[in-house]
């Protein structure tokens, strides 16, 4: 039987354990981006580093779909697990791996179909939207292995298996990095080489993935369509938020990014080397979601609203205390970085400002992260879909727009982190209104409909 890990225990050691090990293997997949980033940019081709900031916001669109999915998956599995219901574990598991592939199959066809004008409302163009081109062209056909290994991966969090799920991530970040060179220099593949790297790590990744939830936790069923079926409701109610949730960032991201090509080819090609420095430096943050969230789902199936209370408040002091050791290592490494991409003038002064305010300011987007993972998990995944569409539109276009009538590329930058930290006390505010709704002596059903959920009278004891 599936064992619920996580009602029992120091909550900051669950938090940190879980955070940690799902970000060591973020991290080994976003170094590898940004060590792809390096080797490119040694073919001393600016337009080359910016075609990949292009194809780079395409892909993050496709893959924000999967961590939907993924989020579902996790959610309704850590759900189960807590109840002791092994059996709707394994089902609702394989019925999310099944929309994944379908998705993941029908997606890629609607981009692909309109390639070229999505590419060219990003702003690309000549040369630049060309190799843009062909690099999403050569990735995104994987997306239907991505999303399997993602939901995979999801399926091992909710089962308290950290580990593996970081081993899956380090795996294919160990495969792209061993092949990078070999295909960039050593057949003289460029920048497609660095896709076939790419392509290669998501087939292992999803390989190791499923067969791990298989063999080691039996976390999946049969496919069965009676199954998918029934199970499509409870499903499209957290994971339909949780796209447009996700979807959002790459939104937000196509906004900035338009904004920065109207100052040049240096701007993109900043924003490349920040999209892949971010989250190697942020990786914690980025996790926090994903690993904060099978620990809520479990005590709250267990109807445990101290500790889910409990783990947001953790979630909150682990966030803190790592976002001001990562912003100072990134000031006292600012020109080491630069320098590493040949960096000068306005990329330079980008690269600088990242590594300076704007880094302290990834502390609320790691908080919008905890919120939502408490959101998601708690019945209230429409939540998170208002927080992050509000963060990514009102609180990124006016601001960017505003910054770079004023600073330039510099203030498109500022202006769309300053936006996320007032969406931050936003959501800070609904996650506390939501865990006190909640809670009460009695168990609750944590499969009941939201709308009864509302009804349900709590004790204020935050």
């Amino acid at each position: 039987m599936a064992k619920a890990v996580f009602l029992q225990g120091a909550l900051m050691r669950h938090v940190a354990v879980m955070s940690l090990t799902s970000s060591v293997g973020l991290m080994a997949i976003f170094a590898v981006d940004f060590v792809d980033m390096i080797f490119i940019s040694m073919l001393g081709n600016k337009a080359l580093a910016a075609a990949v900031g292009y194809a780079g916001t395409l892909l993050f669109f496709t893959n924000a779909i999967n961590i939907g999915l993924s989020i579902s998956a996790g959610s309704l599995a850590a759900r189960s697990i807590g109840a002791e219901n092994p059996q709707k574990a394994r089902e609702t598991a394989t019925s999310v791996a099944i929309l994944g592939l379908l998705t993941g199959v029908a997606i890629p066809i609607g981009v692909l179909v309109f390639l070229d004008p999505i590419l060219s409302w990003l702003g690309a163009e000549g040369d630049t939207l060309a190799l843009a081109k062909r690099y999403v062209w050569i990735v995104i056909p994987t997306m239907p292995f991505m999303s399997l290994a993602m939901v995979s991966m999801a399926v091992l969090r909710a089962h308290g298996d950290a580990r593996r799920s970081m081993m899956g991530t380090v795996l294919g970040g160990a495969v792209n990095a061993a092949l990078d060179p070999v295909l960039i220099f050593g057949l003289d593949l460029g920048l497609d080489g660095a896709a076939y790297a790419s392509v290669t790590a998501r087939l292992i990744m999803c390989g190791y993935a499923v067969l791990c939830v298989i063999r080691i936790h039996k976390g999946y069923a049969a496919p069965a369509i009676g199954q998918l079926k029934r199970d499509a409701k409870a499903i499209s109610g957290i994971a339909g938020p949780a796209i447009l949730t996700n979807v959002a960032s790459p939104v937000g991201a196509a906004i900035v990014t338009r904004e920065m090509a109207r100052y040049g080819t240096d701007a993109v090609a900043a924003m490349a080397v920040i999209g892949r420095l971010m989250p190697v430096a942020f990786a914690v943050v980025f996790a926090l979601s994903g690993a904060i969230g099978p620990i809520v789902g479990q005590n709250f199936g267990a109807g445990l609203f101290d500790r889910v209370r409990g783990t947001f408040k953790a979630g909150l002091q682990f966030l803190l205390a790592y976002t001001l050791l990562s912003a100072l290592i990134l000031f006292l490494a600012r020109g080491l970085i630069a320098d590493t991409f040949d960096a000068e003038g306005e990329m330079r002064t980008l690269i600088y400002l990242f590594c300076g305010p704007i880094a302290l300011l990834q502390f609320f987007n790691g908080v919008i992260f905890v919120c939502n993972a408490c959101f998601n998990n708690l019945g209230h995944p429409i939540y998170s879909t208002y927080v992050n569409w509000g963060r990514h539109t009102v609180g990124t276009l006016p601001l960017a727009l505003l910054g770079g009538l004023y600073w330039g590329a510099s203030g498109v930058l500022m202006g769309q982190a300053i936006g996320g930290a007032f969406f931050a006390v936003l959501a800070v505010m609904m996650a506390i209104k939501s865990i006190n709704r909640l809670s009460r002596p009695e168990p609750v059903d944590p499969f009941a409909e939201e709308s009864a959920l509302h009804h349900i009278s709590g004790r204020r004891n935050w």
